[in-house]
């Protein structure tokens, strides 16, 4: 009998917004990060997404403080994990600043949100130059879209050109940060209906649902995101223990359904056969 597909499982920890005083157990330090890394490595994880942070915890896309944190995930997992390096703005830093993240530290792979990298028009020739660098330069770029527009306008540059790669990689993503934040299976639907059936994509989602929402993205042919960086609460509405126990959740679900997790190396064959 034919193996199902492997479901590759990337755990976001931290994220830009968050801190201690919203979870003792959320990473901040590259030693935490390192920690959680292992952790994850070992409940099921293939890919780490990482926010770096200052020494007041605030989310930073310094280059010094983001190749701290890759240096020390690296020095504790080698390659057993995808570490993926976030550009996200967060309201402080414009696209020049993101994409020179990139360009400096020249990480394995990076996520960009399509509607703070190229905000307008105007942005497209200098967001064409960025991509076309990446993809020569090996670089996995994971396009981060929000909503139906998202995808139609992604769709749009891959045809202009101005994104070289017709199968771009990409996250979709459930819901937002904001009190109460309740996202369902169903809000995959418009993604999925809008997007090249033949796109790469891997799904997170906020509040109490997101594992419905992230088993259901597994049966529909997509990869999963999971983590304190979109949800802190268990399944059952009380407060998720660790990163590790939300992979680990994550991975006996699947396993009821006859998945298993990717790992890390499955994961770079996937992505690099696009």
């Amino acid at each position: 009998m034919t193996e199902r597909p492997p479901v590759a499982i990337a755990v976001a920890p931290n994220g830009a917004r968050l801190r201690k005083a919203d979870h003792p157990a959320l990473p901040i330090t590259p030693e935490e990060l390192a920690h959680t890394a292992t952790a994850c490595l070992e409940a099921g994880a293939a890919m780490i997404h990482l926010h770096a942070r200052d020494a007041q915890e605030g989310h930073s896309l310094d280059p010094s403080l983001v190749r701290a944190c890759v240096a020390a995930v690296e020095a504790a997992v080698g390659d057993r994990l995808v570490i993926q390096v976030t550009t996200e703005a967060v309201g402080l830093y414009q696209p020049e600043a993101q994409m020179a993240l990139v360009r400096t530290v020249r990480p394995e792979a990076a996520s960009v949100a399509l509607r703070e990298l190229v905000p307008n028009p105007a942005a497209e020739p200098e967001a064409a130059k960025f991509y076309a660098w990446c993809q020569e330069a090996g670089i996995w770029l994971q396009h981060i879209l929000y909503d139906r527009a998202d995808v139609l306008r992604l769709k749009g540059l891959v045809a202009r050109g101005v994104v070289p790669d017709e199968r771009p990689s990409v996250l979709y993503v459930l819901g937002r940060y904001s009190e109460g934040q309740r996202s369902a299976p169903p809000d995959l639907l418009p993604f999925l209906q809008a997007a090249e059936p033949d796109w790469p994509w891997m799904t997170c989602a906020f509040g109490a649902q997101e594992l419905d929402c992230l088993v259901a993205a597994a049966l529909l042919g997509g990869d999963l995101r999971i983590g304190f960086e979109n949800n802190r609460l268990a399944p059952d509405g009380t407060p998720a223990r660790s990163n590790e126990a939300q992979v680990a959740g994550a991975v006996a679900v699947l396993a009821g359904l006859g998945r298993r997790p990717a790992s890390a190396a499955e994961l770079r064959r996937k992505f690099s056969s696009r």
